[in-house]
């Protein structure tokens, strides 16, 4: 698939998905989006043929659709689990409310979308978190559909691809979100205990309970330039350790300089990177070997 096509306009209601919420110029000939690192206007239509990245090398966030779009052979991607919805388990407030606002503004049913999918023909479990849907938090439906997910490429041999952004745990949800910390863990040590390859692709932000889980959990660590990966936000271990952070602190280049990642791929070479991991481990095909030579 072409990647100048990936991010046509797009022709319908359907098609659109969640709206990026950074600053927007609008102008006599289209509409730009400004870009919070340089401050150039980037065009939509120039920003639909980069992958929604700035020229200053800034990746804008994506739809979990379009992610999936990006990544994914034409047409191969199935959805998976796409019923199972956060309910209210802890009567929290204004929860209700707050998840019929996120369904209509990212136009998703929850925080993270499932499935499986072909990734240059080779076949994999698929699951990318939706930062627009309460930045991708973690509650107890978004635990259960990234278990049964593992669980599916388990019982299938299936390698699995995670693309992570999420705030954390959802607070919503309380001592039930942070269950999901150890569910998930589970079942991707279950899935690694079977002999399953893991790729996490890490993506701005990627904290709280989601990296002290089943985002750090992969065989191969990815991550996109300059996505913030940590536990606890800057500010808050600023505020606790009572020191000034050293300049880049939890950006993927710090992490990565650290041993905390395996490699940082920009966004045009991930779908090449990640088929390419896929290949190498791949099982080997079915041969048929020589008869053994007749004495």
């Amino acid at each position: 698939m072409a990647f100048n096509a990936i991010f046509r306009k797009p022709k319908n209601e359907l098609e659109k998905g969640g709206r990026p919420p950074s600053k927007r110029v609008e102008s006599d000939i289209e509409m730009a989006q400004t870009c919070p690192n340089c401050g150039t206007a980037n065009p939509i239509s120039e920003l639909w043929e980069t992958l929604y990245v700035c020229k200053c090398g800034h990746c804008f966030r994506l739809t979990a659709r379009q992610r999936i779009s990006y990544l994914t052979d034409e047409r191969s991607f199935n959805e998976l689990y796409a019923d199972i919805e956060s309910k209210n388990p802890i009567s929290f407030p204004g929860y209700p409310e707050k998840l019929e606002q996120m369904r209509k503004t990212a136009r998703e049913s929850e925080a993270v979308i499932c499935g499986t999918a072909s990734i240059a023909n080779e076949k994999c479990a698929l699951f990318v978190m939706e930062p627009y849907f309460m930045m991708g938090s973690m509650g107890a439906a978004v635990g259960e559909k990234i278990t049964l997910l593992f669980e599916y490429a388990t019982e299938n041999a299936m390698p699995l691809i995670g693309c992570t952004v999420s705030g954390g745990a959802r607070m919503q949800e309380g001592i039930i979100s942070l269950m999901q910390m150890a569910k998930t863990s589970g079942a991707a040590k279950r899935h690694s205990d079977a002999g399953n390859l893991y790729i996490t692709l890490l993506t701005d932000p990627t904290t709280g309970g989601v990296t002290a889980s089943f985002a750090m959990q992969g065989d191969i660590l990815i991550a996109e330039p300059g996505a913030i990966i940590g536990f606890a936000g800057a500010r808050v271990v600023e505020q606790t350790v009572r020191k000034k952070l050293p300049a880049g602190f939890q950006k993927a280049e710090v992490m990565l300089e650290h041993g905390f990642l395996d490699m940082i791929v920009e966004r045009k070479d991930q779908r090449q990177i990640i088929s390419q991991l896929l290949k190498m481990h791949s099982p080997p095909k079915n041969t048929t070997l020589p008869s053994p030579s007749q004495s």
